[in-house]
């Protein structure tokens, strides 16, 4: 396949040269592309000399893949790569990459230019599909192919994690006449709630602060030191008796919560704190989970180490997640469930500023029967 060159939208998407060798090197120090990508690591500047000498000639030699250099098109400076990374014919399917040099993040360089890729593949090769495929959590490339106009569709474990990252990938597809126009805004836009999220989700998990009385608490998240007190927890009757935690519940069982809460974040799906005390040890726990339909939505989750109870700590934890939910989160409701008779939980959720408004009948599940169950909610104007 013989390289072309592609001018669009102030880009000059190039075949690479020798001569972009240090750039590329300079851009891959980043720790956000040896995070997110496959690049090698430590990244040497043998690893850039071959990359843009070897392997990129050779895909276009053999018709695997179709790699640019994205540059200025006024001034021809470097500003990241982008381009197919496999080809198959057969099928007429290819799979687009990407990076963005950490010097021109923040432009839309990387949306520009893969819809600029899109449309010379469907119109030029022809390809018939192109699939985008990313590691679950890394946002920022997620927000890039819905503004290009991929359609992400669920999850697919990745062949080839990079480094220490996570096998759950996400996966994405375009088809010719999807891809937006040039200058066009496209879905997840700058300012959009989905743009919005992504930049909370997108990095490492807060800690939240929360006083009772006197008492400094924090809502961090899960580490190992806590796993004897999540298994203290949930083995506890009153636990076991209100809430659908195993049953008996194993250490295994809290490792996999454990394992839970870092992919709910990675996701984008849920928010799991440990509420912890003045000494930062485990005394509950108290999660947000979003509503998959419904992205205004979320309801709150919460248990209380026995030796923690009564003493004003969940109410107020559970005030400071709400709190943050509405401000961070942008969500305008946030529910609190539980079984009817479970006073503990309604008299902390009512401390917190939640309004019961019911009965819902058979309103949760719990192990294997359905439950009634007291609902109630706090709403954003509640908090003004």
């Amino acid at each position: 396949m013989e390289p072309v060159e592609i001018i669009e939208d102030g880009l000059l998407l190039r075949p690479w040269l020798a001569s972009d060798a240090d750039d590329v090197h300079r851009a891959c120090q980043d720790p956000d592309i040896q995070r997110w990508t496959t690049v090698p690591r430590p990244y040497r500047p043998e690893h850039a000399h071959g990359f843009v000498t070897g392997m990129s000639a050779r895909a276009w030699a053999d018709g695997s893949g179709a790699p640019f250099a994205v540059c200025d098109a006024a001034t021809g400076e470097l500003l990241g790569s982008c381009g197919l990374v496999a080809i198959d014919q057969a099928v007429q399917t290819g799979e687009i990459g990407y990076w963005t040099a950490p010097w021109a993040r923040g432009r839309g360089v990387t949306v520009r230019a893969t819809r600029a890729v899109a449309r010379w593949a469907f119109d030029a090769l022809p390809l018939h599909r192109l699939i985008w495929q990313a590691e679950v959590g890394n946002h920022a490339s997620r927000l890039v192919a819905l503004r290009a106009g991929f359609q992400v569709s669920g999850e697919l474990r990745l062949a080839r994690p990079a480094g220490d990252g996570r096998v759950e990938g996400w996966v994405g597809s375009l088809l010719p006449g999807e891809v937006p126009a040039v200058g066009a805004d496209g879905p997840a836009g700058p300012g959009t709630l989905e743009a919005r999220r992504a930049a909370v989700f997108g990095r490492p998990q807060p800690v939240l602060f929360a006083t009772a009385g006197d008492v400094e608490l924090r809502l961090r998240p899960m580490e190992d030191r806590d796993l004897d007190g999540v298994v203290a927890t949930c083995q506890d009757p009153d636990t076991v008796r209100w809430t659908s935690v195993p049953h008996p519940y194993r250490r295994t069982d809290a490792e996999g919560y454990l394992a839970y809460g870092g992919l709910a974040w990675a996701r984008g799906s849920s928010a799991c704190f440990v509420l912890a005390d003045p000494d930062d040890a485990f005394a509950g726990t108290v999660d947000l989970r979003l509503n998959p339909v419904d992205p205004l939505l979320a309801e709150v989750g919460f248990m209380t180490a026995p030796h923690a109870r009564g003493r004003g700590w969940m109410p107020a934890a559970l005030g400071a997640l709400a709190a943050w939910g509405v401000t961070g989160l942008d969500l305008t409701r946030v529910e609190w469930k539980a079984h009817v008779g479970n006073s503990a939980s309604r008299r902390a959720a009512e401390k917190a500023g939640f309004t019961v408004e019911g009965t819902l009948r058979g309103g949760v599940s719990q192990r294997g029967q359905r439950v009634d169950a007291w609902v109630g909610a706090l709403l954003a104007e509640d908090l003004t």
